[in-house]
């Protein structure tokens, strides 16, 4: 039985916080039970691009403060480390406020550039993740609570991603091309690489709608906590409202037989869940419907079922950011405009997810175009 323990914050005052990180690890023995003096402990926020913090991209610097401090406390060493999508670690950490959060906290930034290639015992036989990542004597995983236009929600699992570096995430996107369940069996093996010690999630103001970029915040006054990310997630979906069928992560946990992946197997402690807002999140709109069709009837329909980026010409300033992280290449600038070669594109949503204009929408299929509307936008 895997233990997720949920915490009510309604803000990111500092003392209130504080108060309600120390709550929330009360009951596992506080952060004494993870992290013992002299460890060398790395903290894993969400810092996909340079965004404010009030944008809820980012994971907010003041639960990164909090938890250095503690970890501080404990007698461990506090870094905070992670490989930005976009916008070069220093500017992530400064607009972010990551930075003055390390500083505040008496903790060392850690840009992860250098690489170490690690055997897999799954699928994938070798994976290269950040050396700073691979050598630190702990991890704790402080993931933001978003929807995902790829895997329809990113929170613990996903974030882990981040310890792969640069480039070669889009290497790892290419490789797994549009299917969903090969990309959730890598991110699930790099988790099982090296497992945090603990996942804290920042839940208390989320986003919904086209993230993990580009959505939009919803308060939700949420933090959760638990040893083991699958079964962090599962909760964290439950608190989102987001149906079980969607969740492409936790849907290939419980086909490994990884331990969390099953509700029935969860017990949430503090909190009730359903104390917080029940509404559920406003899901992206780049999610197809093929879920459940049978692969003849989900192949003649692809066009009509699956979505596409295509560039809003008024905010497109053919910046070049997209087209240089598109993993098949199937975006171009050509005629002064941008292009999408929908036969090559995976669906993979990194050029919305890396667009600083936000300038990349979504063009639906007429059947996915009729059940959106059908179901007013939200599952």
């Amino acid at each position: 039985m895997d233990h997720i323990f949920l915490q009510h914050c309604d803000s990111y005052g500092y003392e209130q916080v504080r108060a309600a990180v120390i709550l929330l690890l009360e009951p596992s023995g506080g952060m004494g039970a993870f992290v013992k003096p002299g460890e060398r402990v790395l903290l894993k926020p969400n810092m996909l691009s340079a965004k404010y913090p009030e944008q809820a991209v980012t994971t907010h610097p003041t639960l990164v403060r909090v938890v250095a401090e503690l970890v501080r406390a404990a007698g461990g060493s506090a870094l905070i480390g992670d490989s930005p999508g976009i916008g070069g670690f220093k500017r992530v950490a400064d607009k972010s406020g990551i930075a003055r959060a390390a500083a505040e906290s008496g903790a060392e930034l850690v840009e992860f550039s250098d690489t170490i290639e690690i055997p897999g015992t799954g699928t994938f036989r070798r994976i290269t993740v950040a050396t700073a990542y691979w050598e630190a004597d702990k991890i704790i995983n402080l993931p933001k609570l978003k929807t995902h236009e790829m895997m329809t929600m990113t929170c613990a699992v996903k974030n882990l991603f981040g310890a792969v570096v640069g480039t070669e995430k889009a290497a790892w996107h290419l490789k797994a091309g549009a299917s969903r369940e090969q990309f959730a069996r890598l991110l699930l093996e790099i988790y099982l690489l090296k497992k945090p010690v603990l996942n804290i999630v920042d839940a208390i103001v989320a986003m919904e709608g086209n993230g993990p970029g580009s959505g939009d915040p919803i308060k939700v006054g949420a933090l959760i906590a638990g040893v083991n990310p699958v079964a962090v997630d599962v909760a964290a979906a439950r608190l989102a409202g987001i149906p079980a069928e969607l969740l492409h992560i936790e849907k290939e946990a419980l086909s490994m037989g990884l331990a969390g992946a099953a509700w029935d197997d969860i017990e949430t402690c503090g909190a009730d869940l359903a104390s917080f807002p029940a509404q559920p999140f406003r899901l992206p709109s780049g999610l197809d419907v093929q879920f459940g069709l049978p692969k003849f009837l989900s192949t003649v329909l692809k066009r009509q079922l699956t979505s596409y980026p295509i560039a809003d010409r008024q905010l497109c300033v053919l910046c070049g950011v997209c087209r240089d992280a598109c993993p098949p290449g199937a975006l171009e600038i050509k005629n002064s405009a941008l292009t999408v070669d929908q036969e090559r594109c995976i669906r993979c949503w990194c050029c919305r997810e890396l667009c600083p204009h936000n300038a990349l929408q979504v063009h639906r299929g007429v059947v996915l175009k009729i059940v959106s509307a059908l179901a007013g936008h939200r599952r």
